[in-house]
């Protein structure tokens, strides 16, 4: 799989990291950020289930765990302020991660690792873009806000993780 097609399917399950995407409100951010979460978990449980290497596993793993936590602060965070997580016109997130997940159970070995990793590095890119650059300066509400910049730096740890490992998986090759 090209780097190319993972950080388009990861641009579009967190459509906020696109300059086009403007004028987000509270309750799209919050329904953003949910999809997100829900994105890596599912393909950290897929990769703790099918990767070929141990560490692979244990990575997915680990982002599973952490996604899945941070994705039940935030749906309690958005219950707890009245806000209905609402996905902005035309979201295509969801789509996109379907043929993500897809991509992914139709490989094996160390090619769904490298594929895997590919994706998890793009996927963080493109979330940590999306936060700095638009939903951060976008959120309203100070508890949502000072959520998401509570939380915004684990993504940066999972980005350096993935690309650590991609680079070790790479060098095994």
């Amino acid at each position: 799989m090209s780097r190319s097609f993972w950080l388009a399917a990861a641009l579009a399950v967190l459509p906020a990291a696109l300059p086009a995407q403007t004028g987000l409100t509270d309750a799209q951010i919050a329904a953003l950020f949910d999809q997100a979460n829900t994105a890596d978990l599912e393909t950290g449980q897929l990769a703790a289930a099918r990767a070929h290497a141990r560490a692979v596993r244990e990575l997915g793993q680990q982002f599973a765990d952490a996604h899945r936590s941070v994705r039940e602060q935030g749906r309690e965070l958005a219950q707890r302020l009245g806000v209905t997580p609402t996905l902005p016109p035309g979201d295509q997130g969801a789509a996109q991660h379907a043929a993500v997940m897809a991509r992914l159970r139709g490989l094996s070995g160390p090619e769904f690792d490298r594929a895997f990793l590919d994706h998890e590095i793009a996927f963080h890119q493109a979330v940590i873009e999306a936060v700095t650059k638009t939903l951060l300066p976008a959120i309203q509400n100070p508890e949502l806000k000072a959520f998401v910049e509570k939380v915004a730096p684990a993504f940066q740890g999972h980005l350096q993780m993935a690309q650590d490992l991609r680079q070790k998986v790479a060098a095994a090759r």
